[in-house]
């Protein structure tokens, strides 16, 4: 995520920002620049910039729920921005709980959306285009009419993403991280496995890129619920470190494709962070090059994936080594193998040769 700035008295902002907290000026993000923009009120809930007079927004309808901050041109139609627009079902919102629970799905959603406009994926909402298109059902489990519970499962199915929206409830999803065996689960994180999914079905399936992919990722045809059945059953084969980037990966081709996807994003937001920043990696007690990095490029730049990796290397052990500093698990309990490397590799060239500016 890159950094943002008041254009009014330069304070610091984040990218969920809707008041700068120096000068309270009201912000909105626009999908259209890729900046957060400094708003002058014209009345009725129409706004221009601080330093342009001529552009005109609104926000987004869901601003009204503290939702989103995203900004709409006045002249759009729309009543939700570009993020949310992808909405299908959101939850009950006369309950407090799912009124909490859905703000911080947005913020996870939002920031998802942002990567992929970054990246110049194809991005369509389903109710553009309903077979390529894309949806989110946030969903609470339910009590039937024979007053059996009915849990929601989150997953993907042609390009609809379903998210339970106790995911959004951190002791609910440390409960699970926990039961599950896993040493990393975030709300950003289903985001980006889930539309992974989405981004097989449209960049990967049916395309020229098919056999390369199975070189690399396994069979796809082999039978899904019979395959994660088994991975249930029998937990990840021996030395699956070797070869996947996380145990769910060894299920079958299409989890270690959204696995990785995942981690591909993860990597790029993170590194486009760190360059935000203009950190710099280099340790004062060796010389060893391997662990030092000027992470000088935006990554969404970045063209060889070689390149990402000599720079992620060096922060992931500075990242742990702080987190370690404070008493705190590893931020990155991660190991990535030359098998992994090849993978993410594979999917670096995709993004950037499915870029609609390319």
């Amino acid at each position: 995520m890159k950094l943002f700035s008041c254009q009014k008295c330069d304070q610091l902002l984040y990218f969920e920002n809707i008041r700068c907290e120096r000068c309270r000026s009201q912000l909105g993000f626009s999908p259209d620049s890729m900046e957060l923009l400094t708003l002058v009120s014209l009345g009725n809930g129409i706004f221009h910039t601080y330093n342009n007079q001529t552009k005109t927004y609104r926000y987004c309808a869901n601003v009204q729920y503290k939702a989103c901050n995203w900004l709409i041109p006045v002249h759009d139609s729309n009543g939700y921005c570009t993020a949310c627009l992808f909405n299908r079902t959101i939850p009950n919102l006369t309950e407090k709980r799912n009124l909490k629970l859905w703000r911080k799905l947005e913020t996870a959603k939002h920031r998802l959306i942002y990567t992929l406009l970054r990246m110049n994926l194809p991005l369509m909402p389903k109710t553009a285009d309903l077979d390529n298109g894309l949806a989110f059902d946030f969903l609470a489990d339910w009590i039937d009419d024979k007053g059996k519970a009915q849990p929601v499962l989150t997953g993907h199915a042609q390009g609809l993403v379903t998210i339970n929206i106790n995911e959004a409830d951190d002791a609910h999803r440390a409960q699970m991280r926990q039961d599950m065996g896993e040493r990393y689960r975030t709300l950003l994180g289903h985001f980006r496995h889930e539309v992974g999914h989405y981004y097989w079905q449209l960049l990967i399936a049916d395309s020229d890129r098919l056999l390369e992919y199975r070189a690399l990722f396994g069979n796809e045809q082999l039978d899904y619920g019979e395959a994660l059945q088994s991975h249930y059953q029998q937990g990840p084969p021996t030395g699956w470190r070797e070869n996947f980037i996380s145990s769910y990966a060894t299920a079958h081709s299409w989890e270690d494709w959204a696995e990785t996807w995942a981690h591909y994003l993860h990597m790029v937001d993170t590194l486009a962070t760190a360059y935000a920043f203009g950190l710099q990696i280099q340790p004062r007690v060796t010389d060893d090059e391997e662990l030092a990095a000027e992470i000088d490029r935006d990554p969404y730049q970045i063209k060889k994936f070689d390149r990402i990796m000599e720079l992620w290397l060096p922060l992931t052990i500075a990242m742990n080594s702080i987190n370690r500093s404070m008493g705190q698990p590893d931020m990155y309990p991660f190991v990535i193998s030359n098998a992994v490397v090849a993978k993410l590799s594979f999917i670096h060239n995709v993004v950037r040769a499915s870029a609609i500016n390319a």
